[in-house]
């Protein structure tokens, strides 16, 4: 009930505020374990899923800092929101995170750890692959554009053009355990690259070159 009062909210003021676009939900899986996986360019990226997708287990992981905050703790703790460490390795958090997505739910990660202040992707963290190789659950690129604008756009008494593009799942393949981290770190730029070929070319950062991009971009 309060899940769906909250997403009711969140999508009456993504209406009225912003001009939204989005492609591709119905890549999302209605059941089972996934990550969510999707570039990072404003706070109100976490709240514009979470109206956008429909299943009731999507929650996310979110940084520990704004469980200060006296308005966004309990809404985030209303939603299941996982706390996480983002100044270091927690692996108490990737633990709950591993067994929420072993139970069946939906998890949102951004693989860069942090909001982006170009606006284009910056070198993502391992988090996410080492999570999927625990969990074996596919992933689902997500590339969001537009949000960074919003709050400048609002100043101005303007809406924000806000676009969602939604990915096929997919797997990433299994680690190798005689270089572990060499196949963490490949798994991780396959799944950044892939959230890269829904992005316009400008908001594809470090990964602009990337030769797993360039061959995903000339297969489409």
């Amino acid at each position: 009930m309060l899940r769906s009062f909250l997403r009711s909210i969140v999508r009456f003021l993504f209406a009225l505020l912003t001009l939204l676009e989005s492609e591709g939900l119905e890549n999302v899986p209605a059941e089972g374990g996934a990550i969510l996986a999707a570039n990072h360019l404003s706070r109100v990226d976490s709240p514009l899923m979470f109206g956008l997708i429909e299943r009731e287990d999507v929650t996310g992981l979110v940084a520990d800092k704004y469980q200060k905050n006296l308005f966004l703790h309990p809404l985030i703790e209303a939603v299941g929101g996982i706390w996480i460490n983002r100044e270091q390795a927690d692996f108490q958090a990737l633990r709950v995170a591993r067994e929420y997505l072993q139970k069946g739910g939906l998890l949102g990660i951004a693989p860069e750890g942090t909001r982006s202040r170009t606006g284009a992707l910056r070198q993502a963290k391992t988090g996410v692959a080492y999570l999927a190789e625990k969990a074996r659950v596919p992933i689902v690129p997500v590339a969001i554009w537009g949000t960074e604008k919003t709050f400048k756009e609002l100043k101005h008494f303007r809406r924000a053009r806000i676009n969602v593009r939604v990915g096929e799942p997919f797997m990433l393949p299994p680690l190798d355990r005689g270089d572990r981290g060499g196949s963490l770190q490949r798994n991780t730029d396959e799944l950044v690259c892939r959230i890269a070929a829904l992005l316009p070319s400008e908001y594809r950062g470090v990964y602009a070159e990337h030769p797993c991009l360039q061959e995903l971009l000339a297969g489409a």
